[in-house]
């Protein structure tokens, strides 16, 4: 059935159109003037074509596509030569490399020492002898001091380069390949492509254990 003829006055001399019509004076707009809204009650009463039927169903009966969601929030950062995601959740601040107050009577290649940010001194921890990583000697102009807490604690340790925000999901993990060093391995929960670069998730609940158990 074909669609009823409206007299659509709105889009040529209306509001819509070239404001020329004399009723705009009394109406403002077109939406007040009754030829407006007959022109809207005839396309109500109109029947539906058959064609806008079959086209909606054809519509939702289509395969519906997955959306992936990218679930997971991570900061992407470099220790050393290796590239490393940690859970944005963690993650409370990054600033500018302060100097490192060794503890007395304790040397430890994990605990560097304590480091005095924003009047707070906080556990500073060395994550490259955590993950089991030669630190390259000299500080890059790129380095920060990452603040990271979980659960209550909190530790700060060194990044050589803070890259940004990156989002993934599950699907776009791959298995640790068997070749990463044990102490490495033993922390990442998969591998990221970021930037043509493989990149290690860090299990986070697994490195804040480690690190108490190591202050114990």
């Amino acid at each position: 059935m074909s669609a009823p003829a409206i007299n659509d006055c709105w889009k040529r001399i209306g509001i819509w159109g070239d404001r020329s019509c004399a009723e705009l004076k009394t109406y403002l707009h077109c939406r007040n003037c009754p030829v407006y809204s007959a022109g809207a009650a005839r396309l109500l009463d109109a029947e539906v074509p058959e064609t806008y039927l079959s086209g909606h169903a054809r519509h939702y009966a289509e395969a519906k596509q997955e959306v992936r969601h990218r679930a997971h929030s991570v900061v992407i950062i470099r220790v050393a030569s290796e590239w490393f995601a940690l859970a944005t959740t963690v993650f409370r601040e990054v600033a500018p490399l302060r100097p490192v107050h060794s503890l007395p009577h304790r040397r430890d290649r994990i605990v560097t020492g304590l480091v005095n940010i924003r009047g707070e001194l906080l556990i500073c921890i060395s994550l490259a002898a955590t993950l089991g990583l030669t630190a390259e000697a000299g500080r890059e102009r790129t380095a920060r001091l990452a603040v990271v807490s979980r659960e209550g604690d909190r530790f700060v340790f060194v990044a050589d380069e803070v890259a940004g925000l990156h989002r993934y999901d599950d699907a776009e993990l791959s298995p640790v390949p068997a070749t990463l060093a044990h102490a490495q391995a033993a922390y990442t929960r998969g591998i990221l492509s970021w930037q043509n670069r493989p990149v290690g998730v860090i299990d986070d609940q697994l490195l804040f254990y480690t690190l108490n158990r190591n202050l114990a």
